[in-house]
């Protein structure tokens, strides 16, 4: 009798992933993908795919479980991954109701709940920016009396810069509070911290980090997503400032409980006392050409790593050779549909991003100084010739 082959159950609400979803299929697993009806025309890899389900936007979580069990009766799944942050919560929830192996709900919610991932980073002396949770008000009035502002109001669970509100007065809060009414349990408050923001995107196999990539982003995403302006990170030289954070990050992943998988974490190292600051973790590849850097940098795709992970068995995983040299993002949004980069021809540049109303390069260079010589030069011209501003969104865009 010739067993079959095992399955993996992808679900993603954004079009991401395929490179996961195409790995997959070359270990010689069956793959699923649950995603959203708009996304029926997607660029989905679907000679990788042995089948596909469309669902209704805002499904209830109860609805999707009895779908995926009732197909479970003649198919047995063996993974379920969420390729996108907003589906970690139904992968989780799927997988203690299936007893699938993987993260489940209590750690899930390390990753996703910005309260949660504070308290325990604080178990672990790991320094974070001030914080009070939005749930009693005498703590909140004693937060705001002792820990000078501004400050940040957070939704707990949104990723990137979605939903923040700078605070700059204690008697501005309050107002802001009432209109969230019964939601505002679900907002953390935090010093703002004016610094560096950095970011280290990892693989994990059985606890263990096998490879930490570090990155200082140009200006702070929250900056580029609430006043406009050009998007950069860079990959980092090795040095006291990598090492740091390389440290941080894995007593960070262990402290949060990551067993298998991707990770993308970010700290702010504070110009007032140029201590780094841990600020979010998610269990995922980062957004924003990230993984393109990193793989134009090291060659590792952190995409297809996480796929050999989830298909492996235990212990069986090995992290390719590592490349070592020095890649960056620089992006913008454009006012043009097409923007014409042909001007710029650099042989730095490894890819040129093609996304309609958005100008930008990956660049690669053995020298980290020419990598930073170019995104001067490029930020200015960005600036003048394309850039384009418009009010950040309530919802990812990717």
């Amino acid at each position: 009798m010739i067993e079959a082959p095992p399955t993996i159950l992808c679900i993603s609400s954004y079009e991401k992933g395929q490179e996961f979803i195409r790995e997959c299929k070359r270990q010689g697993w069956r793959v699923l993908l649950l995603t959203s009806e708009k996304l029926q025309a997607a660029a989905w890899p679907r000679e990788s795919l042995d089948d596909m389900f469309f669902i209704p936007p805002e499904l209830p979580s109860d609805e999707i479980v009895n779908a995926i069990a009732y197909m479970a009766r003649t198919q047995k799944i063996d993974r379920i991954v969420a390729l996108d942050e907003y589906d970690m919560e139904t992968a989780s929830t799927l997988r203690e109701h299936m007893r699938v192996p993987g993260m489940g709900l209590t750690t899930m919610r390390y990753f996703r709940d910005k309260l949660a991932m504070r308290m325990r980073a604080l178990e672990e002396d790991i320094h974070v920016p001030d914080f009070v949770p939005v749930i009693n008000h005498e703590d909140i009035r004693y937060y705001l009396m002792h820990v000078p502002g501004p400050w940040v109001l957070k939704p707990r669970s949104e990723a990137s810069a979605i939903g923040i509100k700078k605070i700059h007065e204690a008697e501005d809060l309050w107002p802001i509070l009432d209109s969230l009414g019964d939601r505002q349990s679900r907002f953390i408050l935090e010093k703002f911290l004016p610094g560096d923001v950095y970011h280290v995107d990892s693989v994990v196999s059985e606890r263990q980090v096998l490879f930490s990539n570090v990155s200082k982003y140009g200006k702070p995403p929250m900056a580029v997503a609430h006043e406009g302006g050009i998007f950069s990170t860079y990959v980092l030289p090795d040095g006291e400032q990598a090492t740091t954070l390389r440290e941080i990050n894995c007593r960070l992943l262990g402290a949060l409980g990551l067993l298998r998988g991707v990770s993308h974490a970010e700290f702010i190292r504070a110009h007032a006392d140029s201590r780094f600051y841990f600020l979010e973790c998610a269990a995922r590849v980062g957004g924003a050409y990230i993984n393109e850097m990193v793989e134009t940098a090291t060659g590792i795709n952190l995409w297809r790593e996480w796929a050999r992970i989830e298909t492996s068995g235990r212990l069986a995983y090995k992290l390719p050779e590592v490349r070592r040299e020095y890649s960056a993002v620089i992006l913008c949004l454009a006012r043009q549909e097409e923007p014409d980069t042909s001007g710029y021809n650099d042989p730095e540049i490894a890819i040129r991003i093609k996304r309609a109303h958005h100008a930008g390069f990956i660049l690669r260079s053995p020298d980290p100084g020419r990598i930073q010589t170019l995104l001067e030069i490029y930020g200015d011209r960005f600036a003048e010739e394309f850039l384009a501003i418009e009010p950040l969104g309530t919802k990812p865009a990717a």
